[in-house]
């Protein structure tokens, strides 16, 4: 049985609880975006659901290289610093949403930004 529609519907609770965020299938992937931009796609190959979303520089390397098994560098968007997270086994969805919050802070104009309280 696959996990894909599950994880789908908690990161997009997770990625559309955030202001002005919209959903929209690009690539035969659910991206999430906020004007236009995108701040987290959900990805799935193989039957294998993933997270891809922004990082801030060095991230990607630090969570690589703290567990591998759980984190990668995404084709196409990993040279720009995106990280992927799979989405199988025991997902850690409080860390999912502090690293898609993170990544739509990124992505979103500081004024924007600023109407979301820091997750403590």
């Amino acid at each position: 049985m696959s996990r894909r529609p599950a994880t789908l519907s908690r990161l997009r609770a997770l990625c559309l609880a955030l202001p002005q965020a919209e959903e929209r299938a690009t690539w035969d992937h659910q991206t999430f975006r906020v004007r236009d931009k995108i701040f987290a796609m959900h990805v799935s190959r193989d039957g294998a659901a993933a997270l891809w979303c922004k990082a801030p520089p060095g991230t990607q390397h630090l969570l690589i290289a703290a567990d591998p098994e759980r984190f990668f560098r995404p084709p196409y968007v990993g040279p720009k610093g995106w990280i992927g997270v799979r989405l199988t086994g025991r997902i850690d969805w409080t860390e999912v949403d502090a690293l898609v919050r993170r990544s739509w802070r990124m992505t979103v104009p500081k004024r924007l930004a600023a109407t979301l309280p820091e997750m403590g």
